[in-house]
């Protein structure tokens, strides 16, 4: 069976992630393959750093997105993927090499999955996730906080100088592409209900 390759974005803080975990959740780990962005980030000598000397992670050129899609290919195909984890440049931690079977459903999740041509042409569905900048804003400076130790000046120099700019050019443009549309301002559980009942369907799994 051909696998079906689901491709989702979203501005930062939409909501991708809880989405995620929701729709991971609805299927069976045999059933449901999560392939995420995150994980082909260049290392740190090849960010570019802003005028300020700050390295800017959000800009489509930090992202192996040749490695991906070939990653993408290879489960298309049938055939297993070995990616080193993405730590966030964090010096405490020790990645680990992650393994992805192939499965019926294969995610690929990411802000630029949609950006880069040679990964969106390879998706049957597309979702956007969206969500107001107020409320992205307010959902990022609790994540950064509480996972990565910024304080809300670098919050807000970050969201203002690298995050807003890149979302209007090289992620909202996309979102006229997304066979999908989920509002994500207050929940989006009805949206990610069709979406698990579509998928189901698609694999002939029922509940």
């Amino acid at each position: 069976m051909k696998p079906y390759i689901v491709g989702i974005t979203g501005g930062s803080a939409s909501g991708k992630t809880s989405f995620l975990k929701g729709l991971l959740n609805a299927f069976h780990k045999e059933h449901i393959c999560l392939i995420s962005q995150d994980n082909y980030y260049l290392s740190l000598d090849k960010i570019a750093v802003d005028d300020q000397g700050v390295h800017n992670f959000d800009m489509p050129e930090t992202i192996d997105h040749h490695l991906y899609a070939q990653h993408i290919g290879q489960l298309r195909r049938g055939e297993p993927v070995v990616q080193k984890e993405y730590v966030f440049n964090n010096p405490d931690a020790v990645p680990t090499m992650l393994t992805f079977n192939p499965a019926p459903i294969i995610v690929v999740e990411g802000i630029f999955v949609f950006h880069f041509r040679e990964l969106a042409d390879q998706m049957d569905l597309k979702i956007f996730i969206d969500a107001k900048n107020s409320i992205k804003l307010e959902r990022r400076v609790k994540r950064d906080a509480e996972e990565r130790g910024y304080d809300l000046d670098d919050v807000m120099y970050r969201w203002k100088n690298h995050v807003k700019p890149t979302y209007k050019q090289f992620i909202k443009p996309y979102r006229a592409e997304a066979d999908i549309v989920i509002p994500n301002n207050i929940h989006y559980q009805k949206g990610l209900d069709v979406v698990i009942a579509f998928l189901r369907s698609k694999i002939g799994q029922v509940g």
